[in-house]
C-alpha cells in the first residue's frame, strides 16, 4: 500500500483498557494502521493483562485509571482520586510524546488520556462499541475530534455532537474477518449440530446453571447430535461437566478458548451474552445465535446491541430472567425443527457483519491526520506570506 510522505513520522496513540472487548478494536485497528508510515502506541491501565498481537510489538505505557459506577460512595471517591492521578499522568506524558491524534476506546481506563490530550489540544477520536454511548465517551464528546461508533444510530449522543460522527462499525480480530469467507457449514439431515456457548471474559454462570438442563429435556434423539463447547469458569468445570455426562451429551469444557474462531467457524449455533465484541464477531462470521443480554450492563446497553442482530433476523434474544431450561428447550426444540432456519439466520446475521470496519477506522484517522496537515500547511503558508 502506498503511503503519503506526509505520514511519516506521525504518532497515533491508543487508549484502551479496562477489559478485553476494549482491547480488541483496539488490537484490530493496531493491525490495520501497520499498513501505513506513522508509529503507534498503547496507554491502558495497569491492571490490562493479557496484550498481545500488533499490540504487543508497540509501546506500551500505564496510567492510574477505576471505574466508577456501580461502587459505593467510599470506593467512588477512590475511583476518581484514581482518575484525577491517570489524568496527571497521561497528561506528563502526553506532553512528552506529542501525538498527532489519541484514539480512545471508551471504558474508564480511556478517560484519563484522552481528557488530557483534548486539554492539551491534541487531536481525538472515540470509537463507541454499543448501540448506548457509554458514560467514559459521553463524558468525552464534547471534547474530542470526531466520534466512532458501532452501530448507524447510537442513542444518548448528543444533537451538537452528531456532526462529528461517523459509522465506521466495530472492528473485530484478522482471523474473524477470515471466516466471513467461509460458508456456514451445512446441517445435513439427522446430522450433528455443534453448539457453542460462551459469555465475557470469564463465562456465565447462569449458561452453566440453564444450558445443560435446557439439554436434557430434549428427545434423546436430538440430544445425540449435539456436540457442545461451552466456556465455563473454573469452578463451575466438574459440575457441569457431570450434567453432560448423566446426559449423554458430548461437551468440551474451558475457562478460555485460545482458538475462539475456529470454535466460531464449526458452530451452527452460538449462546452467548450480546457485548458489542461479541456481537460484531458472530455477524461478521455469520453464525445464528442466541442472545442473553448481561442485565446489569451500563443503561442496559447489551439489550439495545442484541436488538441489532435480532432486528436483522440473525439472532433470538432471551432475557437472563426469561432464560430457564424449559424456555431454552423450547427455541432449541423449534430451531431443531427444521434444518433451513438456522442457515437463513446465518445468512441474515452477515448482513450486519461488517468485515471492513477496522479499514473504516483506520481511514477516518488517515483523514484526521491529512485534516491536521491541511491545517498545518496553511499556518506555514499564513506565516510566509
Amino acid at each position: 500500500m502506498s503511503t503519503p510522505k506526509q505520514n511519516r513520522g506521525k504518532l497515533a496513540i491508543l487508549a484502551a483498557g479496562g477489559t478485553g472487548g476494549h482491547l480488541f478494536p483496539a488490537h484490530a485497528l493496531a493491525n490495520e494502521l501497520q499498513n501505513y508510515d506513522i508509529a503507534l502506541a498503547l496507554i491502558t491501565d495497569r491492571r490490562a493483562a493479557g496484550i498481545k498481537g500488533a499490540l504487543a510489538n508497540i509501546d506500551v505505557h500505564r496510567i492510574s485509571a477505576s471505574g466508577i459506577s456501580g461502587r459505593n460512595v467510599f470506593r467512588r471517591i477512590i475511583a476518581t482520586l484514581n482518575l484525577a492521578i491517570g489524568f496527571l499522568e497521561a497528561t506528563l506524558l502526553l506532553w512528552r510524546l506529542k501525538p498527532d491524534v489519541v484514539i480512545g476506546f471508551g471504558s474508564y481506563a480511556s478517560v484519563p488520556t484522552v481528557a488530557a490530550a483534548a486539554f492539551l489540544g491534541f487531536r481525538t477520536i472515540i470509537h463507541e462499541q454499543n448501540a448506548i454511548l457509554g458514560r467514559a465517551n459521553r463524558f468525552l464528546a464534547p471534547g474530542v475530534t470526531r466520534i466512532a461508533t458501532a452501530f448507524e444510530f447510537a442513542a444518548n449522543l448528543r444533537a451538537k455532537d452528531r456532526q462529528k460522527a461517523i459509522w465506521t462499525g466495530n472492528p473485530v480480530r484478522q482471523e474473524i474477518i477470515a471466516l466471513s469467507e467461509r460458508p456456514y457449514p451445512q446441517i445435513e439431515a439427522g446430522g450433528t449440530i455443534h453448539i457453542l456457548v460462551f459469555g465475557g471474559s470469564q463465562g456465565a454462570t447462569v449458561f452453566s446453571e440453564v444450558v445443560p438442563k435446557a439439554l436434557a429435556l430434549l428427545p434423546e434423539q436430538e440430544r445425540q447430535r449435539l456436540r457442545v463447547v461451552q466456556q465455563c469458569r473454573e469452578e463451575d468445570i466438574e459440575d457441569v461437566k457431570s450434567k453432560y455426562f448423566d446426559f449423554h451429551i458430548t461437551a468440551e469444557l474451558s475457562p478460555f478458548f485460545d482458538d475462539i474462531a475456529e470454535r466460531i467457524s464449526v458452530a451452527h449455533l452460538v449462546i452467548c451474552r450480546s457485548g458489542a465484541s461479541t456481537l460484531a464477531e458472530i455477524a461478521t462470521a455469520g453464525r445464528p445465535a442466541i442472545l442473553v443480554p448481561f442485565p446489569h450492563a451500563t443503561d442496559d446497553h447489551q439489550t439495545r446491541n442484541a436488538q441489532g442482530l435480532c432486528d436483522a433476523g440473525g439472532g433470538w434474544m432471551i432475557p437472563q430472567d426469561a432464560f430457564t431450561p424449559e424456555t431454552l428447550a423450547n427455541r432449541l426444540t423449534s430451531l431443531f425443527s427444521i434444518d433451513s432456519t438456522l442457515t437463513s439466520a446465518a445468512k441474515c446475521a452477515t448482513k450486519i457483519g461488517m468485515s471492513e470496519a477496522a479499514q473504516k477506522l483506520a481511514k477516518l484517522v488517515m483523514s484526521t491526520l491529512s485534516a491536521e496537515q491541511d491545517n498545518n500547511d496553511k499556518a506555514t503558508k499564513g506565516i510566509a506570506a
